[in-house]
């Protein structure tokens, strides 16, 4: 995954000019919290141990102002975000 923390992170670019703009909504708040999301998910699945060259993240804000993560995934980071699931799942069965 690209690293959020460093630079030319996709998410780093807040694109003005593809939203509308409403006054009074803090669509930079919306987008901080989406940034440090896609970084949260980048270091959980790091410690789960799927590998993140095949994940791409890009913080945004919806028109209400709340973060957004768009994620693309290539179909064998999706197989082992899956299988790190399903793990869980049957780990929460078990306790």
């Amino acid at each position: 995954m690209d690293d959020p923390r460093e630079p030319g992170f996709e998410s780093e670019a807040l694109d003005l000019d593809a939203i509308l703009w409403v006054r009074g909504v803090d669509y930079v708040a919306g987008w901080r919290e989406a940034k440090d999301a896609a970084a949260e998910l980048a270091d959980a699945l790091t410690e789960a141990g799927v590998k993140t060259t095949g994940v791409q993240a890009r913080a945004d804000a919806a028109a209400d102002g709340s973060g957004v993560v768009h994620m693309r995934l290539s179909a064998p980071t999706v197989r082992d975000v899956a299988a790190v699931l399903r793990d869980v799942a049957a780990w929460r069965k078990a306790n």
